[in-house]
């Protein structure tokens, strides 16, 4: 029997436009968005679908914005496709994948993202801090040259995507030292990243108190299905767990390779991505080839991964 995993995208995968097509094709899309709409008490909906592209890539817009887009893309999938065993999701991935999951209603998680948002836009001031995507090097090659370039700055791994890319984070000057000795072990490139924050680094710790006030304030379940958690890289079902890994997710790398490794020991054959874009199947398949991938953003992604998977749309 084979089974099946859902994952979700974080931050990078917007783009104007996104979850239009489900929104008008199908209630359970239109009522996720309505939802969402109504619990921020602004249209957070027209924001996706019409733009403006520069307000969308706020971080206090992006994280709620691509939460209900891939909660929109997982309640028309959920109606039609096969049911998760496990679910996972990147960095702000996590959160949809707990209101997938049960754990979490998506009212109290929209506003929780929108909140964590905020807070990382707030945590250091621009131009303070930067990431990287550093590739074409093995991982703990990048990790050595975080720790010789940080002298006592802040830079270190905060995406560990595929074992060909990994993000670092931390202070700007520090990012780039990392660079150059990145390139100095062979990377083949170090691409600045256009974020507003350096995410998933030390330098995000002042967040992790104000984030525990607002997560303190929502009901937390115990997820209906194991959710591989990106501080551990591996599945928790324990509802007094989820907020304390949440709260830790925010200054701790990003372990995608053993989080697929994880679901892949599980038995997982088959991984569908739910949300905009195809970043997530793309890192999976560097990881490894024995997984099925399939991605559902619009109806057409959602009619081939049915179609494939020998479900009648």
């Amino acid at each position: 029997m084979s089974k099946v995993a859902f994952v979700f995208p974080g931050q990078g995968s917007q783009a104007v436009g996104m979850g239009k097509d489900l929104y008008e094709k199908f209630p359970e899309a239109r009522a996720v968005f309505d939802a969402v709409d109504a619990a921020l008490g602004e249209k957070l909906s027209t924001l996706c679908f019409e733009g403006p592209d520069e307000a969308l890539k706020l971080t206090a817009n992006t994280q709620p914005a691509i939460l209900t887009v891939s909660l929109a893309a997982h309640a028309v999938f959920a109606k039609r496709g096969p049911a998760p065993s496990f679910v996972a999701g990147h960095s702000l991935g996590e959160y949809s994948a707990l209101v997938a999951a049960g754990a979490m209603d998506l009212g109290d998680a929209v506003r929780v993202v929108r909140a964590r948002g905020t807070f990382m836009q707030e945590a250091v001031p621009a131009g303070v801090g930067a990431m990287a995507a550093v590739l074409g090097l093995v991982p703990e090659k990048v990790k050595a040259a975080c720790d010789a370039a940080a002298e006592g700055q802040v830079v270190s791994p905060a995406n560990y995507n595929s074992p060909e890319q990994t993000v670092i984070a931390g202070d700007a000057a520090a990012v780039e030292r990392a660079g150059v000795k990145c390139k100095e072990a062979g990377a083949k490139r170090v691409m600045p990243l256009p974020v507003s924050a350096p995410f998933h680094c030390a330098l995000m710790a002042p967040v992790q108190p104000r984030l525990a006030e607002v997560l303190g304030g929502i009901q937390v379940s115990a997820p209906s299905v194991p959710v591989v958690t990106n501080v551990e890289a591996r599945p928790n079902a324990d509802a007094s767990r989820v907020v304390p890994l949440l709260l830790e997710q925010v200054s701790s790398p990003v372990r995608w390779i053993e989080c697929v490794e994880a679901l892949k020991a599980e038995g997982v054959t088959r991984i569908i991505e739910l949300g905009p874009g195809k970043v997530l199947v793309g890192l999976v398949k560097r990881i490894t080839k024995d997984i099925e991938l399939f991605n559902v953003e619009d109806s057409a992604s959602l009619d081939k991964a049915l179609a494939a998977l020998g479900v009648a749309a």
